[in-house]
C-alpha cells in the first residue's frame, strides 16, 4: 500500500472542512520577521527549501509550478531560499527563474560549500554563482561540516569582499549535534542550519541554547521530518484547541519549531504552490505557549 503524502492529508482534511489551504484567521496579517543576530536585518521566519524539488530540467513541465511557488513565497513576504550545488539541477533552475522573474534582489539567496580543500571550495562557489546568475548571495554555508575550517577562512574573504553577506555551517542529522556544538563554540558564523522537527527535537535542548548565546542565526531544514509527520496525521481532524493557531498540520509542526528559543527560519522544501501558501501561513498571527507546545508533543508522541 502507498504511503500517504502531505498531499494526501490536505486532499481529505479539506474533504472533510477541515482545512482551507488560503489563510485561515489563525494565519492573519504578515508575515512574521526575527533581527539576525550578526547585523540586525529582518529576515522572514517561513522560507524554501530546494532539495529534491527544484532538480529537474529545463524543459520540464514543473518549472511552471516553481516559479508559482517563488511568487507566492515573495507575494507572502518571504524570502529565504536555501539551496546546495550537491542538489543536482536546483541551483540552475532557481538562477533562471529569478532572472526571468527579476527577482533576485527580492530573495534571500543561501547556497552551500561541499568539497575539500581551499582552490576546490573557491571553484565550487564560483560556479554556483554561475549557475544562481549571481555576483553574490546572501549566505554561503559550509555543507555537513565538510573541511570546514578551511572554507570558513575563504567564506570569512568572501564577506570582506561583499561577496556574500554572511557565514554558515549545515549539517541534518542528530548525530552531527557534538561536531555543530564544538564549531559555535570554537569559531561561530553568523548562521547555523540543522535538521529539527517535532520528532527529532535534541537541537533544542543543545545546539539552539548554544547558537542563541553565541548570537548566530538559526535556520531549520528537515521540519517535516521528511513527510514522515503527515504520514502520522493521515485521515486526523487538526484537534479544536489548535486552531486558535494554526489552519493546518503543516502550520502546527511549523508552529512548534518557530515558537522555539533561538530559531530564526524554517526553510521547508516544496515544489506544490499551495504546500507553499500553506507554509507561509505559518509565518503569520501568533504562535503556541508552552502549555501549547507540551500538548502539542503529547499529540504527536501518541500516534
Amino acid at each position: 500500500m502507498r504511503r500517504p503524502t502531505r498531499r494526501d492529508v490536505l486532499r481529505l482534511a479539506a474533504a472533510g472542512g477541515a482545512l482551507a489551504v488560503t489563510p485561515g484567521t489563525a494565519a492573519a496579517g504578515p508575515m512574521r520577521t526575527r533581527p539576525i543576530p550578526a547585523t540586525g536585518e529582518a529576515l522572514p521566519v517561513v522560507g524554501l527549501g530546494t532539495w529534491q524539488q527544484f532538480d529537474v530540467p529545463a524543459d520540464s513541465p514543473r518549472v511552471a509550478d516553481l516559479r508559482k511557488v517563488l511568487r507566492i513565497l515573495f507575494e507572502a513576504g518571504g524570502s529565504v531560499i536555501d539551496t546546495s550545488p550537491m542538489y543536482g539541477a536546483a541551483e540552475a533552475r532557481l538562477g533562471d527563474l529569478l532572472t526571468n522573474m527579476d527577482a533576485h534582489d527580492t530573495a534571500f539567496l543561501a547556497t552551500k560549500v561541499w568539497t575539500r580543500g581551499e582552490a576546490a571550495g573557491i571553484e565550487r562557489m564560483e560556479r554556483s554563482l554561475d549557475k544562481l546568475e549571481t555576483d553574490s548571495v546572501a549566505l554561503m554555508q559550509v555543507h555537513n561540516l565538510v573541511d570546514a575550517k578551511t572554507h570558513m577562512a575563504t567564506l570569512k574573504a568572501w564577506k570582506a569582499a561583499g561577496r556574500i553577506r554572511y557565514t554558515g555551517i549545515t549539517h541534518y542529522t542528530e548525530g552531527a549535534l557534538d561536531d555543530l556544538a564544538a564549531f559555535l563554540r570554537r569559531d561561530p558564523p553568523d548562521f547555523l542550519q540543522l535538521g529539527y522537527n517535532m520528532a527529532m527535537r535534541a537541537a533544542a535542548d543543545t545546539v539552539l541554547p548554544l547558537a542563541a548565546d553565541a548570537g548566530v542565526a538559526v535556520l531549520v531544514n528537515q521540519p517535516y521530518d521528511s513527510g514522515r509527520l503527515f504520514r502520522k496525521v493521515e485521515g486526523r481532524d487538526l484537534p479544536e484547541w489548535a486552531r486558535d493557531f494554526c489552519d493546518s498540520w503543516g502550520q502546527f509542526f511549523l508552529k512548534y519549531l518557530l515558537a522555539t528559543d533561538g530559531v530564526t527560519a524554517v526553510i521547508p522544501g516544496t515544489d506544490d504552490p499551495e504546500h507553499m501558501r500553506d507554509n507561509a501561513g505559518a509565518g503569520r498571527g501568533r504562535l503556541p505557549d508552552e502549555t501549547e507546545r507540551r500538548r502539542m508533543r503529547r499529540l504527536v508522541a501518541e500516534l
